[in-house]
């Protein structure tokens, strides 16, 4: 993999009651296997119990009006609940009455369930099922740390520059008033970088409530109430979005934005469960009991330096994460995701969600502004239709930025692409507060503003010489650029690619 639940309620008790015998007159689908993917057959050949999670129908969401960024999450998030309370009633009862284990989720139609392989194919008759995916742990593939010793600097790194970040600094604007969002192998929160920029702090006493969330329920390191990083990806990456020492170690690109975040893995290890459980969670942040939650916390972009490899429960089931990346950009979340590093060959980008329209996917370049060679490329197929990805492209080779011992690494990936996107469009929505719960006009201006970049490499009858293409997507992102654009726009409803 990259380097790159209330429905009841978020972290719900997997449930253990008596068994009661279903009613003859429940509606079922004999054609079960056809609902399951090849990794969930495997894993039925064997006895004993498994995890998968199950698929119900997806809500057709209201188009919301309201101009306001809570409200219009508030307003999706009561659709996408009330849609799981009536859809999944029959088949939770069904699952209690068979002392069957589970987790409910609203933020995507599914349901985790842990059952013995005799009881899936049960499960699988029910009518509410649409498919099932595995839900199999797989530990992702981390960039390796380039120095191990790195050396103070007295300068911004060179990646903030490259993007303009500091020529949009000196217009007054550094990504004021955005929340900035990450779920990775979690965040060193008090690291000098970045403790600052933490929206727990407030300069003497740290509150985790609403700011903190860990989907690892069985950590091979335990976090505690507190935010903790077991891997140092989570932190490097939260470095690049806005971190600063008020030092020598400006290595953020917004760096007055704030953070929040979520570990979605174990030391790398993570599942399409625990992914929506961090979406889920950032749509509605709750406390450190999983309890209270308020929308009014919600970020306004989240960085998703990771991918759901096929041997991670996403074999034949690429759209098990795709509900949940809808639901939260039209929430008016921006969802901002590294594109791979499986380069440097086309198609090359195939994993969850790097592969979703609504996903902002993000390749990788060096300092000369040439692609990286193990920058995944596109094209990708969307329901048939083949779609350029990556959207635009970002400084990934050799970035410096904060490592999880309050220190600092220099890491390569698209891992490290992925944040610097992801805090240019911060920077842009604090230069235009109008722009805050618009994700894809954000994204449309990203790629408007684009520095143009060319390959010979031609991908799916694309050619590399035209923009955008399936190299760099529309090219390297330029934060001076696209907030000089941001500022002069007025009539959203004008504005296409």
């Amino acid at each position: 993999m990259l380097v790159l639940t209330e429905a009841i309620p978020m972290k719900i008790s997997l449930l253990a009651l008596a068994i009661a015998p279903s009613t003859a007159s429940q509606a079922q689908s004999t054609d079960w296997q056809s609902k399951a993917s090849s990794a969930v057959l495997n894993q039925l050949k064997s006895t004993g119990e498994i995890e998968l999670i199950l698929k119900l129908n997806s809500p057709e969401l209201k188009k919301i009006t309201v101009s306001d960024r809570i409200e219009k999450i508030r307003n999706t998030v009561t659709q996408l609940k009330n849609h799981a309370a009536q859809s999944q009633k029959p088949l939770l009862d069904y699952l209690n009455d068979h002392n069957i284990t589970y987790r409910s989720f609203w933020v995507s139609n599914h349901i985790l369930v842990k059952a013995k392989t005799a009881d899936i194919p049960g499960i699988l008759q029910r009518k509410e099922v649409s498919q099932a995916f595995s839900n199999n742990p797989m530990g992702l593939t981390l960039p390796e740390v380039q120095k191990k010793n790195i050396e103070a600097t007295s300068a911004i790194e060179w990646n903030v520059s490259q993007v303009n970040a500091p020529d949009v600094w000196a217009l007054g604007f550094r990504g004021q008033n955005i929340i900035l969002a990450g779920q990775d192998t979690g965040y060193q929160w008090d690291h000098p970088a970045l403790i600052n920029k933490y929206r727990g702090w407030d300069g003497q006493n740290a509150d985790h409530n609403y700011n903190w969330h860990d989907a690892i329920d069985n950590p091979n390191i335990d976090c505690g109430t507190a935010p903790c990083d077991d891997n140092s990806h989570g932190s490097h990456t939260m470095g690049t979005m806005l971190g600063d020492d008020g030092g020598s170690n400006q290595i953020g690109v917004a760096p007055d934005a704030q953070w929040m975040g979520c570990r979605n893995m174990n030391q790398g290890d993570g599942t399409p469960d625990t992914y929506l459980e961090c979406f889920q969670w950032f749509l509605e942040p709750t406390d450190l009991n999983d309890q209270n939650p308020d929308v009014a916390y919600a970020p306004h972009i989240i960085n998703n330096s990771w991918g759901c490899p096929f041997s991670e429960g996403c074999v034949d089931e690429t759209i098990v994460l795709r509900d949940a990346i809808n639901n939260v950009v039209t929430a008016g979340i921006m969802v901002v995701v590294s594109a791979g590093n499986g380069g440097s060959g086309c198609n090359s980008i195939t994993t969850p969600p790097a592969i979703y329209d609504k996903s902002f996917t993000i390749g990788s370049t060096t300092s000369a502004d040439i692609i990286s060679g193990f920058s995944s490329r596109g094209a990708v197929n969307i329901d048939g239709i083949e779609v350029i990805k990556p959207d635009v492209s970002a400084p990934g080779s050799s970035v410096r930025s904060a490592n999880n011992n309050s220190g600092y690494t220099t890491k390569s990936g698209t891992s490290m692409a992925g944040p610097n996107v992801a805090a240019v469009a911060a920077l842009v929505m604090s230069a235009n507060s109008s722009l805050e719960g618009k994700p894809e006009l954000v994204g449309k201006i990203l790629t408007r503003t684009a520095l143009p970049l060319t390959s010979a490499q031609s991908c799916n009858g694309v050619p590399g010489s035209e923009v955008p293409n399936n190299t760099f997507g529309w090219g390297r992102v330029d934060a001076l650029e696209a907030v000089t654009f941001a500022q002069d726009l007025i009539y959203f409803d004008d504005f296409s690619r």
